[in-house]
């Protein structure tokens, strides 16, 4: 379904431009409004950044906030960069993004803020049993193992990790033991039965906060998660 979705959105998108209709955020654009114009946006991580959104649900999004918005000077962690780099820096005090493809970082990089350090960490062929793999198609005869490694080259907690891009079974296994107190770490994309399988495996330590719907640039609900580590009593 994804796949028809984006070629119908682009083929949109290319209408829209060659028509020169303007797709930014006006000032008075509400959640349903931002929506709808997302939805031409897919893949196109400039239109998102315009828009002010990042490639989760809107009401993690806006969960997530509110979370920050409460935190002193938060610094975030990301695994996976793009629109949701800007918008966490427009929110966060410091960013520090982990991408793997050096193509799609040279195309970000032009549209991040001060505040934003981004670390390219390429991979390797995999070989051996330690490697670390990704299950989406095309990746899978890749090594994710320094990738997954890059948080442990940051010094200090974060208040906000997020699990956005590659090997996120195993990204999300070293995030939590780097949140501060109190702190996040944002799963998207859980209805992938493999995500799901992993938060399993972490049982009572974390605590679970699931959002589904909206989501910028999909006509269908899809669901992100809100991990924290569960306060013992």
């Amino acid at each position: 379904m994804k796949r028809i979705w984006v070629r119908l959105a682009i083929t949109a998108r290319a209408v829209l431009d060659r028509r020169g209709v303007d797709r930014a955020r006006a000032p008075r654009d509400g959640r349903w409004q931002i929506w709808a114009k997302s939805l031409v946006a897919i893949y196109d991580a400039p239109s998102l950044v315009a828009l002010d959104v990042p490639w989760w649900t809107l009401d993690s999004a806006d969960r997530v906030e509110r979370f920050l918005a409460g935190r002193h000077q938060p610094r975030v962690f990301e695994w996976g960069s793009g629109a949701s780099t800007v918008w966490l820096a427009r929110r966060a005090a410091e960013v520090v993004s982990v991408e793997h493809d050096e193509a799609w970082a040279a195309r970000i990089s032009p549209h991040l803020p001060a505040g934003v350090r981004l670390r390219v960490v390429p991979t390797r062929p995999a070989a051996g049993s330690d490697a670390v793999r990704s299950a989406r198609r095309g990746e899978e005869g890749r090594d994710f193992r320094s990738y997954v490694a890059a948080i442990d080259d940051e010094e200090g907690q974060f208040d906000l990790v997020v699990v956005d891009g590659r090997a996120r079974e195993a990204c999300l296994l070293r995030a939590v033991d780097r949140l501060a107190d109190g702190g996040i770490v944002l799963l998207d994309n859980v209805d992938r039965k493999r995500y799901r399988r992993v938060l399993e495996a972490l049982g009572d330590r974390v605590e679970v906060e699931w959002t589904r719907g909206l989501t910028p640039a999909l006509p269908y609900p899809t669901r992100t998660a809100l991990v924290r580590l569960a306060v013992r009593r």
